[in-house]
């Protein structure tokens, strides 16, 4: 049985650290994933906190995942940065996973823009593609509501009918077409456990139930901040594209140098989102 009562001291002792180190609040998270680490320098940064000063943060252990908290002013918006995240495949439980957007939204933040590094499974969509989530298949056998509720940080059972917010979703598609960004998408995402990468019939298989891309990531997060009543956008680079009857090898040193790739445009977009923000 989860300890409730550790879990929740653990939570408010790193609330408290946190806010004594800010000097106002803020109103926006962004969580970024596998290579996508740089939107930072484009913040007026107040405060940055490495993940192992915070109390009860997990270690970040993955390459390409800085692993700092950066708080500071983006786009006009008070805004709170995630540099780099925790997998489950990381040996942590899906509810260590989603510790620091737990944070964060008692901290303040309404919105949430959950960002990745995923693999495409549909076959139209190309390398580089940014696909805008409009929903989601968890495959993790793990949830972070799982065990006892605190009601006073949500419900006990969250509809996610709408887990995207749908005029987020819709502002983003149309920056992107004022932008000029084409390779912008919409789809489905599936989290997978990892960490081996999947076989082609894993792959056929995710397609057949509906997915468009998969990574291995971004749902436990986007759980916890759907159950804290945050408005959440997902955003996932489309690394590479296997077709199962072809496949070709995945190496993850490529899937981060393909995100890499994409930052710049990703960061245009999440910039311009953040400008024509609405409370």
């Amino acid at each position: 049985m989860i300890d409730l009562t550790e879990h929740q001291q653990q939570v408010e002792s790193a609330v408290a650290f946190i806010r004594s180190r800010i000097s106002e609040p803020f109103e926006v998270l962004i969580q970024l994933g596998t290579g996508l680490g740089e939107l930072a320098r484009a913040m007026q940064v107040d405060c940055s906190l490495n993940y192992a000063d915070i109390p009860y943060f997990p270690e970040a252990t993955v390459a390409s995942h800085a692993g700092n908290l950066v708080v500071g002013t983006l786009a006009g918006k008070r805004t709170a940065i995630l540099q780099g995240r925790f997998h489950y495949y990381e040996g942590y439980t899906a509810r260590e996973v989603a510790f620091p957007v737990r944070v964060l939204a008692l901290l303040g933040a309404s919105t949430a823009i959950i960002t990745n590094a995923g693999g495409g499974l549909n076959p139209t969509f190309q390398p580089g593609n940014i696909m805008v989530l409009n929903d989601h298949i968890n495959l993790l056998g793990d949830n972070p509501l799982r065990g006892p509720n605190i009601d006073a940080w949500g419900p006990r059972f969250p509809d996610l009918s709408t887990p995207y917010d749908p005029e987020l979703s819709q502002l983003t598609m149309k920056l992107a077409s004022r932008l000029g960004l084409e390779e912008v998408v919409s789809g489905t995402y599936v989290c997978v456990p990892g960490p081996s990468l999947e076989t082609p019939a894993e792959t056929r298989f995710l397609r057949m139930i509906g997915a468009d891309a998969v990574g291995m990531s971004s749902v436990p997060e986007i759980l916890v901040a759907l159950h804290a009543g945050m408005r959440v956008l997902g955003l996932s680079v489309v690394a590479n594209v296997n077709d199962p009857d072809h496949f070709q090898p995945i190496l993850i040193d490529d899937i981060i140098t393909a995100a890499s790739r994409a930052e710049p445009r990703l960061q245009q977009l999440i910039v311009q989102i953040l400008a024509e923000l609405t409370p």
